[in-house]
């Protein structure tokens, strides 16, 4: 006897239903909702026990699962929990704002992948008054819609498709990446950074370097979310993402010199359009070099930092740094913020960092 689904019992199937440009739309505006619900808990005073949520709003032809329902009320919890501790550290938002743009579109029977470019911005509250205006990002998603016996869809799996997983409203774990075997034995090690609020006193001699530290926070500024074509681009490429090929950009821009050699030896720094050496673009051999090379110095805590100094992130603690950061501002209070590629995300602050990966390793040097 031959099988039947349950569902085809007492209920009318459709055809594969149609995707239309109305329900592309419709796609797009509910991945709009969803970020935005996202960000509008992490603001102040507007916490989504307290301002009706967007995507409760759909339903019918294309809605939430059920599943994926309860998993954006895990989502919402958890940032409203980053909003808690990020005020015991003085760090408030009074506004955000959300965009969704629909980049692609494929269909496959009764389902539908869309691919969707997030942006957002949010503005500071001024708790201590020299905060930056805002911090802003870029975040891409791959969204899953399947349709039910009626033809209704559903969106029933949000991907996050940059490398990382390190935009502010973002929850799921972040991408670890392991350190390639150093070409010779002995790299240096560097020690970990402390988190504690306030840090010692460790002022930054700008004069002295012979670095432009204002040209390298510029060229961030400028390229944080609109790539400088003179280099390649790796977000998306796997082995943690454009993060370090980013910060380098950065330093070279602010006057550090190429260093020739054989791509392998993390002794070797450079990179340019054709060609890079693997402590240009890996967080780990970024680390080896910078070391090694006496261009950086360790700082015993985070918020030691200062423009044109660089964070570095060990997601798991395993010993393998997974992520390269620039410091592009620095307030009276003491509170660097950071700029970075994958996700591309301009001046967010390191206590933000420190309240969204509590488990973290963070590295600090002085460059």
């Amino acid at each position: 006897m031959a099988l039947v689904p349950n569902w085809t019992a007492g209920a009318a199937v459709t055809d594969d239903p149609t995707v239309n440009p109305a329900t592309k739309a419709t796609f797009q505006r509910l991945a709009d909702a969803v970020f935005t619900d996202r960000t509008q808990a992490l603001v102040d005073g507007s916490g989504h026990g307290k301002r009706k949520q967007r995507t409760k709003r759909f339903s019918g032809r294309v809605r939430l699962s059920g599943k994926q329902s309860r998993e954006e009320r895990s989502a919402l919890a958890q940032l409203q929990g980053r909003k808690s501790r990020l005020a015991k550290l003085g760090e408030k938002y009074s506004a955000g704002h959300t965009s969704v743009k629909l980049d692609a579109t494929q269909v496959h029977g009764r389902r539908a992948t869309v691919d969707v470019t997030e942006t957002t911005s949010l503005t500071y509250r001024k708790v201590k008054g020299n905060e930056p205006k805002t911090t802003g990002f870029q975040a891409h998603h791959e969204l899953t819609f399947r349709a039910d016996r009626r033809g209704n869809w559903q969106l029933t799996r949000i991907k996050d498709t940059d490398d990382g997983y390190l935009a502010v409203n973002q929850v799921a774990q972040p991408t670890v990446t392991k350190a390639d075997a150093a070409t010779d034995d002995g790299p240096p090690d560097a020690p970990r950074a402390s988190t504690s609020w306030p840090a010692p006193s460790r002022p930054k001699d700008f004069s002295s370097s012979g670095y432009d530290y204002k040209a390298m926070a510029d060229y961030a500024a400028k390229y944080w979310n609109h790539y400088n074509p003179a280099y390649p681009d790796f977000n998306g490429a796997g082995a943690g993402g454009d993060c370090t090929n980013f910060v380098s950009q950065s330093l070279k821009a602010g006057g550090w010199k190429h260093v020739p050699g054989y791509t392998y030896d993390y002794h070797k720094w450079f990179g340019n359009s054709e060609i890079q050496s693997d402590s240009f673009v890996g967080v780990n051999e970024f680390s080896w070099f910078a070391l090694s090379s006496k261009r950086v110095t360790s700082l015993s805590n985070v918020y030691q930092m200062d423009v044109g100094d660089v964070l570095q992130m060990d997601f798991n603690r395993d010993g393998s740094k997974d992520h390269s950061m620039i410091v592009t501002y620095r307030s009276r209070w003491g509170v660097p913020y950071v700029t970075y590629h994958s996700t591309n995300t301009y001046n967010r602050s390191v206590a933000s960092l420190v309240a969204s990966y509590p488990n973290a390793a963070f590295y600090a040097y002085r460059t």
